[in-house]
C-alpha cells in the first residue's frame, strides 16, 4: 500500500511562486506515472501536470510555461510560478503503480490559495 505526502502549498500574492512536494511510502511496486490535479470546490478535479510511463513530463494548456514538474521514483516536485487567481484550488498528488492491474495512490490535498 502506498501513503502520498505533499507538502508546500499555502498562500501568495498574484505573482507569486510556490512549491509543492509529494513524496511516497510504504510498500511500492514501481511507479510508472504521477503527477498533479487540482480542484476547485464544486468542480471537477482537473489533471494539470505529470510525467507518463515513457518519461515525457506534459502539462496543462492553463499552467504550461509557469509550472515546472520533477519527479524521482518516489518523490516529485511543482514548481508554482507566476501565480494567478484563478490557480487558487486544492491541489492532489497522484501515483500510479505497475501493479495488474494499475492502482492509482492519491495525497491528501494541499490548499493553495491565490489573493492580493
Amino acid at each position: 500500500q502506498v501513503q502520498l505526502v505533499e507538502s508546500g502549498g499555502g498562500s501568495a500574492q498574484p505573482g507569486g511562486s510556490l512549491r509543492l512536494s509529494c513524496a511516497a511510502s510504504g510498500t511500492i511496486i514501481s511507479i510508472y506515472e504521477q503527477g498533479w490535479y487540482r480542484q476547485v470546490p464544486g468542480s471537477q478535479r482537473d489533471w494539470i501536470a505529470g510525467i507518463s510511463s515513457d518519461g515525457s513530463i506534459d502539462y496543462a494548456d492553463s499552467v504550461k510555461g509557469r509550472f515546472t514538474f520533477s519527479a524521482g521514483p518516489r518523490k516529485n516536485t511543482m514548481y508554482l510560478n507566476s501565480l494567478r487567481v484563478d490557480d487558487t484550488a486544492v491541489y492532489y498528488c497522484y501515483m500510479t503503480e505497475a501493479s495488474d492491474p494499475p492502482h492509482t495512490s492519491w495525497g491528501q490535498g494541499t490548499q493553495v490559495t491565490v489573493r492580493q
